[in-house]
């Protein structure tokens, strides 16, 4: 069983030195990680092609873990992919506009949905199936340039849209979208509605069979610290599981016939008949590891203590950092696992941290964002970084950074 009374996992991870707030951008190497891929290189090393006898199937034996994180059935996930390949992957199949333009009639469903809060390549994967099919892209607008409104959610969901993406958590401020009640809302609409997961797997649990959800994608690079450009994942609600894949590569063909080489595609079963090209074994070790931390404290402990952490720096942002705006919504259902801090001079805060040992992430033009992940950040992290930040706006030493921060 699950034992949260194990969290903070300090002695799981290799921490980067310093105070590390910046896993919701790249989560950093555990040690599970670590040996997992080793692992994997050795049997390269002893074993050549013949390690795929193990390989084979290593995605699908991860939908187990993956499935407890979500919310979902193991056949309703599978590690595969980016988000933004398995975003077009899941467009090609479940958009479904009412014929082309030149035949389509008035007021005929179509339209594509996002919001414009959307980290930018679901906009990009978006507007290329509205291109490709002549339909528009709808944008949910937001009255304060950091979060959304339920008012406006409502009235974006039309009668003209056919496909809808939006984010569990918005990469900026943090909010977290009610999954539940949006779904509902959409499938009673007819619209196929996606939910972007980046920012909330790993993070906070998901039930996304449950509640209903229609599709899901995510990365795992994040929260779920399987390394840089590991691969993501996606999420197929068993009514789905009819569907015919609108794109098609060899490895969602049905793996007992995959190696009759035949030209005709049959699909696997459930959400691995998505998959496309061979995986990349060695990135999907990092993955493999990965999740052994979440098997051992479970999820529900990872978000309690989660919760508390960013309690803890919002309330010391109140009392200590009065420059600064908390963004992020403050009832514990409606935000994620990172806290956004708006100030004018937030990119060279930002280098200036870095250059004091606390890593923060930055996005323009005025955020900084602060994550104090649960599997390895303690409350003398937050009290040490919000410690550093007035230090820094105390002595206006920030200011002398040139440099341009990196945004990832």
């Amino acid at each position: 069983m699950p034992d949260p009374s194990r969290l903070p996992r300090l002695d799981a991870f290799l921490l980067p030195k310093g105070v590390y707030l910046d896993g919701n951008s790249l989560g950093p190497l555990s040690y599970g990680a670590q040996a997992a891929i080793e692992r994997r290189m050795r049997q390269w090393q002893y074993h050549g092609v013949a390690g795929w006898d193990d390989w084979f199937g290593l995605a699908e034996r991860l939908s187990d873990a993956l499935g407890k994180l979500v919310g979902a059935y193991p056949d309703e996930v599978i590690a595969t992919g980016s988000i933004t390949v398995n975003l077009h992957a899941l467009l090609a199949t479940f958009h479904r506009p009412a014929g082309p333009r030149h035949a389509r009639p008035a007021g005929a469903r179509g339209g594509l949905l996002a919001t414009e809060l959307d980290f930018p390549t679901d906009l990009h994967a978006l507007q290329s199936w509205a291109d490709l099919r002549e339909v528009p892209l709808r944008l949910v607008p937001s009255r304060d340039g950091h979060t959304l409104h339920d008012d406006d959610l409502d009235a974006a969901l039309g009668d003209d849209i056919a496909f809808a993406l939006l984010p569990t958590v918005l990469y900026r401020s943090g909010q977290l979208l009610d999954v539940r009640r949006w779904s509902r809302v959409a499938r009673e609409r007819g619209i196929m509605l996606a939910w972007d997961a980046a920012h909330s797997i790993g993070a906070l649990p998901h039930h996304l069979h449950d509640d209903g959800a229609d599709l899901a994608v995510w990365c795992s690079y994040k929260y779920l610290n399987a390394g840089p450009g590991a691969p993501g994942g996606l999420f197929v609600h068993r009514r789905h599981h009819d569907a015919f894949p609108g794109l098609r590569g060899w490895w969602g063909h049905d793996k007992g016939t995959q190696f009759a080489m035949a030209h005709g595609f049959t699909k696997s079963e459930g959400a691995g008949a998505f998959q496309l090209g061979t995986p990349p074994v060695l990135a999907l070790a990092g993955l493999e590891g990965a999740l052994a931390v979440f098997e051992d404290v479970g999820i529900h402990a990872v978000r309690e203590r989660s919760l508390a952490l960013t309690e803890h720096l919002m309330a010391q942002a109140d009392a200590r950092l009065p420059e600064m705006t908390v963004v992020t919504p403050r009832a514990p259902e409606r935000r994620g696992g990172h806290v956004a801090l708006a100030h004018p001079e937030a990119p060279r805060l930002s280098l200036a941290l870095r250059r004091r040992g606390v890593t923060p992430d930055y996005r323009p033009p005025d955020l900084l964002r602060l994550a104090p992940v649960a599997l390895y950040n303690t409350a003398a992290d937050v009290d040490r970084a919000i410690t550093t930040l007035r230090e820094l706006l105390d002595t206006g030493a920030h200011l002398e950074e040139t440099a341009k921060p990196a945004v990832s």
